[in-house]
């Protein structure tokens, strides 16, 4: 009788008959806001480390100076390390409209925790310690100090430091195992350790982030870039930095470098850059293991969503048909059924957006990887949520729309 009651109290709007029917079974209702929480929560991990794995890796990207950028038109990806010749990045100063062409260099070198070093390294301490992290590597990216490339305040205000033998600047961010650099840096003006075989110090920290493919960054001169991998290594370049003049069109000049340069050289707007990389990682075998976690977790709250909600009108399915007796149609039952579906959607979706904050900063924690959570990323989970939920009201209603109440009764 209270089902009636419920229902003719307001029989044009079916909502409160909705909410009664969740919470007449408190802990029915409890285990389906936790398995939509969960579902919520497999989903929001699955996408934040699609995050960390396509966004993380464009850190340098975004933190580029210029308009536009030459890269290697056989490199997919800056993680390969693709260089073309210097001498384009001449040719491509000479286009109109163009103020300055730099370039940047970018390699990698095994490094040394300076823990691991007693006293001033020496060049056979360099070849042992190395030998023993074999693979703990650091990313290194190189430029002239006179032509700074590289949005980041920190690293602008310490270029003339790089211009010292042998000196380098560390980001904070990078993996524990490449060492607490910024604390022994601290009160000091250096701190000595190996890279790539070199006695290296340490004069200045920075901010750019760890990806899951490069454990730190360090920056460093061209000149000490030279020192290390010889002069001819200046003749071939990563990425080629063009700063337009003032009022110059950039899609003009885009056009005109891509006429004038050969084709093994492209040239790219910087979200052109940017969509290009994460292009290349969401075809990656992670981007697309983390993207079928995603569907695991869509049909896991899919089935759980479903098991409460057909059980809950197999529970009242007399009533229900009593209510097509009476002249209720099939869409109005079926949406009372959908409503009690958006409910747990959102009842769900609340907690697991809040527990999932806490694993972002957790994974931050342990990795180092910045990862923040995008409105982006909620707004996708709580719409897949909804599509969830609905789903899995529709597919439990299906009994509700082919009982008949003579067979009922």
């Amino acid at each position: 009788m209270k089902f009636f009651k419920r229902f003719r109290r307001n029989p044009h709007a079916e909502t409160p008959l909705a909410w009664a029917q969740l919470s007449h079974q408190k802990v029915r209702l409890v285990v389906a806001t936790t398995g939509v929480c969960f579902a919520n929560i497999l989903m929001f991990t699955q996408l934040g480390l699609q995050a960390m794995l396509t966004e993380g890796t464009t850190r340098l990207h975004e933190s580029l100076g210029g308009d536009l950028f030459l890269v290697s038109s056989f490199s997919p990806t800056l993680q390969w390390q693709l260089d073309f010749p210097k001498a384009y990045l001449y040719q491509a100063a000479a286009i109109d409209g163009v103020a300055e062409a730099s370039p940047l260099y970018i390699s990698f070198a095994n490094w040394v925790n300076p823990k691991e070093l007693s006293g001033e390294p020496s060049s056979d301490d360099a070849e042992d310690n190395e030998t023993d992290l074999f693979g703990n590597q650091v990313r290194i990216i190189a430029f002239n100090p006179a032509q700074p490339v590289l949005n980041l305040p920190e690293v602008n205000q310490q270029l003339s430091r790089l211009s010292e033998p042998s000196t380098v600047l560390f980001d904070r961010l990078s993996q524990p195992s490449l060492g607490d650099v910024p604390e022994l840096l601290a009160g000091r003006t250096d701190i000595p350790t190996v890279m790539g075989r070199r006695r290296t110090y340490v004069v200045g920290l920075f901010s750019m982030g760890s990806t899951l493919f490069e454990k730190g960054n360090v920056i460093m001169s061209d000149w000490n870039y030279a020192e290390w991998n010889g002069s001819e290594s200046l003749d071939k370049i990563t990425i080629g930095i063009i700063a337009l003049k003032p009022g110059a069109d950039i899609t003009t000049v885009q056009a005109q470098l891509r006429a004038s340069l050969p084709e093994e050289v492209s040239v790219f707007t910087r979200e052109e850059l940017i969509q290009k990389e994460q292009a290349f990682n969401n075809s990656e075998p992670n981007g697309v293991i983390l993207r079928f976690g995603t569907i695991v977790g869509f049909i896991v709250g899919v089935i759980i969503v479903y098991q409460v909600l057909y059980a809950d009108v197999n529970d009242h399915l007399s009533e229900y048909a009593t209510l097509k007796a009476m002249g209720y149609a099939d869409r109005t039952l079926l949406w009372v059924v959908l409503q009690e579906a958006v409910i747990l959607a959102i009842l769900g979706f609340l907690p697991g957006f809040t527990a999932s904050l806490g694993i972002y900063q957790l994974l931050t924690v342990l990795t180092r990887i910045p990862l923040a959570m995008k409105t982006t990323v909620a707004i996708q989970v709580f719409i897949l949520t909804l599509i969830m939920c609905s789903v899995s009201g529709a597919i439990a209603s299906s009994k509700l729309r082919s009982a008949d109440p003579a067979d009922v009764f």
